[in-house]
């Protein structure tokens, strides 16, 4: 059995936020940013100002990492996110970005994420309250459309297995639905039903759910949106596809995290992967329409951060790991540290780690590690000594090992940097004991 592979990239829902900042003037120019050696595009693709990466380069301009996140992050055209349930706001809340897009002379990318149960409850979860209710919600989303949009329907539903034979009905039924809606609504829209990725089904198994879910209304079908494949590797699952439901049909591949491949079968926030290919309408690959940036990068999966949370070292780690070749030459701008080869902390300055506790129980408790240095950091190891008879049972977002009474404790590369005169959160773990709270020194 193929494993699930999890989304978990719930971006902003409300239509007074992105009614603000579309309001408040700060417009990118369509691909602002990072354009060396990209193919010359057939349709210009929009960069939404109001993305939390795009906001935190705003709102940091002097730290280290802001040049690379503004250039190859806040800058590159990616996915708006609807994902809540707001019928009496989503007309309008979709004709303010294809009204700024359209001003841009660029086309939006656009995720329309609201099915019931979507996610199957997982970090992701959420979505429309019923069928009924979904359509008439994407009935007004349909109604706000204007113009040229890259449209992902539903990103992961139809690869899920948690759904028997009824809800599965009710699922195409409302895939069908929306498909045509917009379809109707606008000549200029392209839809693109997702099915996962080339990981998860067999690609005949991938056509058939297409097919139930109409993809015949549809310009074709989405793939890797969150995850790793390689786009070499996803082209040819695309292609076997579209063999079985026809080639009429394109899609569309997620590149945003891609450009390393995967890590194995890790699908959360795994260390050390890299932005892919720039958004481009122009792939020069037959049957395959465009390459896009879906899943918004340094938003977390649900393991660096709760499921859509912009973490900094993570879109940092992401962007710079793509190396100085990626479209617009972007130097690194790692701060250059002197490590104390015990710790991996600085050799100078003072240096805090602190055990905090965050609950606790009869026999155990959860607790977090976070640190605070004078210096910046890029690459930690950290060891400490239990007071009485604690041990840890479980961690995240750390290599831990412990003997005895020691634990040591490592980065996992998204996490590894601290900005000089930061406190940090570094993990979180479970322990047995009594619960301990202490700091020690780096």
């Amino acid at each position: 059995m193929n494993r699930r592979q999890r989304l978990a990239a719930i971006v902003a829902g409300s239509a007074t936020a992105v009614a603000t900042a579309l309001g408040a003037g700060f417009m990118l120019s369509p691909n602002a940013g990072a354009q060396d050696g990209v193919t010359a595009q057939a349709q210009a693709l929009w960069t939404n100002p109001n993305t939390q990466a795009a906001e935190w380069v705003a709102d940091n301009p002097n730290d280290w990492r802001a040049a690379m996140i503004r250039d190859r992050v806040a800058e590159t055209p990616s996915g708006t996110w609807f994902t809540q349930y707001n019928p009496n706001t989503i007309r309008s809340q979709v004709q303010e970005v294809v009204s700024a897009a359209a001003a841009e002379g660029a086309a939006p990318t656009m995720v329309v994420y609201n099915i019931p149960n979507r996610d199957c409850g997982g970090h992701s979860g959420g979505g429309a309250p019923d069928h009924q209710s979904y359509r008439n919600w994407v009935d007004q989303f349909a109604a706000g459309l204007s113009g040229p949009a890259y449209i992902i329907l539903e990103p992961d539903t139809l690869p899920h297995e948690c759904s028997d034979s009824n809800q599965r009905q009710q699922i195409n039924q409302s895939l069908t639905h929306a498909t045509q809606a917009i379809k109707r609504a606008d000549s200029q829209a392209k839809v693109y039903i997702d099915i996962g990725n080339s990981d998860w089904l067999e690609p005949s198994t991938a056509a058939q759910r297409l097919q139930d879910a109409g993809v015949q209304y549809a310009d074709g079908f989405a793939l890797n949106v969150s995850n790793y494949r390689t786009t070499q590797e996803t082209t040819s699952y695309a292609q076997q596809i579209r063999n079985i439901i026809g080639s009429n049909k394109g899609a569309v591949i997620d590149t945003s995290r891609n450009g390393n491949g995967p890590l194995g079968s890790e699908w959360c926030d795994p260390s050390g992967r890299a932005i892919g290919a720039h958004p481009t309408t122009s792939t020069g690959i037959a049957g395959i329409d465009a390459f896009l940036w879906v899943k918004l990068v340094g938003e977390a999966d649900g393991c660096a951060g709760s499921a859509g949370q912009f973490i900094p070292d993570l879109a940092y780690q992401l962007a710079n790991a793509a190396g100085s070749d990626w479209p617009g030459d972007v130097e690194p701008t790692d701060p250059v540290t002197t490590d104390d080869p015990t710790t991996g902390g600085p050799a100078e300055g003072d240096c805090t780690v602190h055990i905090d506790v965050v609950s606790s129980w009869n026999s155990g408790w959860q607790g977090k590690v976070s640190m605070t240095t004078e210096q910046a950091v890029n690459g930690w190891t950290l060891s400490w000594t239990w007071p009485g008879a604690q041990s840890v049972t479980s961690s995240w977002n750390t290599q831990l090992t412990s003997s005895g009474s020691t634990v040591t404790a490592k980065d996992v590369g998204w996490n590894a940097g601290v900005s000089a005169g930061q406190t940090k959160e570094l993990f979180g773990f479970v322990a047995s004991g009594p619960a301990a709270d202490f700091d020690v020194e780096c």
